[in-house]
This record gives C-alpha cells, sequence and structure tokens, in this order.
C-alpha cells in the first residue's frame, strides 16, 4: 500500500487535545449521528489530507512516566516508541474529522511498523506529518495505513506506519497481508509479565490514548470485550523495552496484533534471534520482528 499524494496540508499551530477528539470520534456509535456534516463515519474514502505540526519537544517529565510504564530505562533519548504518543493528537485529529469515513472507536490496529533512523534526543526538536493511505480491501473489512514522519530539520529521523481494519463486508480473495516469520511454538520463554488490571488507564494517562476498550470492562462491555484490553502499542514498546539492550541506533520493528489482552493477565515474552513474540501459552497475542537499518540514508530523508 502507498501513500498517495496529498493535495491539502494543514498546519497545525499545537498538538489538539484529544479528549474532545475521543468524544467525537465516538458519536457514529450513536444511532444516526454520522448523518451529522461534523461527525466521521459517513462512509466514502479516506480524505487526501496530510497533518503536519512543527516544533514539538518531549517533555522530559512525560517521557519519565512513559519509560516506566512501559519497562524502558531512562536515557538522554526518546524510546523508540514515543514519537508514536507525540504523533497520537495527529491521528486522532485526523480520524476524528467528519470527512473521515470511519470512527476512531471501534477501527482494529492490526499492525505497526516503526523504523528509527537514529537515536532521538528527549530534547530535540521535531516536525510531525500524519498521512492516510487510501482504502485496501481486507477478507475481514477494509483497512488503511496511517503513515507518521518524524523529522529533523530536513531529515526524517523516525517513521512509523499503523495499518487498521474496519470490520464488516469483507473480500475473501483479498490479501490479509504478507507472510510474517514468527518465533517457534516451542522457544521458551525468556520472561514472564503480570499485567495489572489498571494497566489500560496507566498507559492511557503516559500516552493519551483513552480508548474505552482499554479503560475499564465497564466501556469494554458495549464495544464487544468481556474486560479492558492492553494496548497494542503498550504491548509493542514493553517487547521494545525487553529487547533494549539488543537494539542498534538504527533498525526497524514490524508486529502484528494477534489478538487482544485481557486485563488483568499473565503473559510470557519470547525471542528468538530477530524475532519475538507476546503469548499466552500457545496463543500469541503479537508477533515481531527486528531488521537494522543504515543510519540516515533513507532517500526519503531528502526534501524535494
Amino acid at each position: 500500500m502507498t501513500v498517495a499524494t496529498a493535495t491539502k496540508t494543514r498546519k497545525l499551530e499545537s498538538a489538539p487535545s484529544v479528549l474532545p477528539l475521543y468524544a467525537r470520534a465516538a458519536l457514529p456509535l450513536v444511532p444516526g449521528a454520522s448523518r451529522l456534516p461534523f461527525v466521521p463515519g459517513g462512509g466514502g474514502e479516506i480524505p487526501d489530507v496530510r497533518l503536519e505540526l512543527d516544533g514539538v519537544v518531549a517533555d522530559p517529565d512525560a517521557v519519565a512516566a512513559y519509560a516506566k510504564v512501559c519497562g524502558f530505562a531512562l536515557r538522554d533519548s526518546l524510546p523508540p516508541t514515543y514519537p508514536h504518543v507525540l504523533a497520537f493528537p495527529l491521528h486522532m485529529a485526523l480520524m476524528a474529522d467528519g470527512a473521515f469515513p470511519f470512527g476512531a472507536v471501534g477501527l482494529v490496529h492490526i499492525a505497526n511498523r516503526i523504523t528509527q533512523y537514529r537515536r532521538l534526543g528527549t530534547g530535540e526538536e521535531l516536525s510531525l506529518r500524519v498521512t492516510p493511505t487510501g482504502l485496501a480491501k481486507h477478507p475481514k473489512g477494509r483497512s488503511f495505513d496511517v503513515v507518521t514522519e518524524a523529522r529533523v530539520g530536513r531529515q526524517i529521523a523516525w517513521e512509523s506506519t499503523s495499518t487498521f481494519l474496519s470490520r464488516g463486508k469483507g473480500d475473501p480473495g483479498a490479501s490479509s497481508g504478507e507472510a510474517f516469520p514468527i518465533v517457534a511454538e516451542d522457544t521458551p520463554a525468556s520472561a514472564e509479565w503480570s499485567l495489572p488490571g489498571d494497566l489500560g488507564r496507566r498507559y492511557a494517562a503516559v500516552s493519551g490514548d483513552r480508548n474505552p476498550i482499554h479503560m475499564h470492562s465497564l466501556t469494554a462491555k458495549p464495544l464487544g470485550f468481556p474486560a479492558a484490553i492492553a494496548h497494542g502499542m503498550w504491548t509493542k514498546a514493553r517487547a521494545l523495552a525487553a529487547l533494549e539492550p539488543r537494539l542498534p541506533d538504527a533498525f526497524a520493528v514490524d508486529v502484528r496484533f494477534r489478538r487482544p489482552i485481557l486485563l488483568p493477565a499473565k503473559v510470557e515474552f519470547a525471542m528468538q534471534e530477530h524475532l519475538f513474540t507476546v503469548r499466552k501459552g500457545t496463543r500469541r497475542h503479537l508477533d515481531g520482528q527486528i531488521t537494522e537499518v543504515a543510519a540516515k540514508t533513507s532517500p526519503k530523508g531528502k526534501v524535494k
């Protein structure tokens, strides 16, 4: 899937407030609300737009709180998943827009790829760009990507692609994605994690992602879950924290979110060379792989 050329660029003066955006993103769950022009979920295509926000500097206290929840060591560089947190308000602004064909609440995050071309210093000033792709057929509905770039000056230092699924009438002949390598089932676990029942609320406090499926069983049950579920991006961050001593300065990390983790839970972490998994027994919740990349050599790093 490729990113279409953006015909509309919206420059933001500051990061949007996430809570009002969540309120708007949840409105499509109300019958008939999607007919209102300011409410997303009216169908159609992904809008051809790019959101940009310059002058983004991570708050050291916020980074420290995030690192504590996710298990990262405190360093003078950002955890590799933290730029996703900085860009999350832009993701929500995109998906809460009235032109967006789906409500954000109810979408399924099925995959994420992060490429870090070099470590980002905690005090570095970043320019964020968020661009959606067009819709693609999927066996369980329709999918799309949200592509995020974090630039330092004219150079792309970090980028990610998050793939989302809108469940519905799918195309049985469509591909659900390329074959993905996985850790062998007999690979012993290297760690066991006990995840508390309030993990979703703790991660929401440091990430801004307050999707009701993560907050409490009372808010998760109306959306089809018997209990609150762990954030997929927390699971990815926790896995990278476990791998942190092995990570090069420049690398790509791909994950597939297989099934939700109902909270509270005990899960295992296992790794095999460049592959890793989070599992419970034979049930895999996340599969991932690490690939080393050349530092700061991406041709996308040159602005045309």
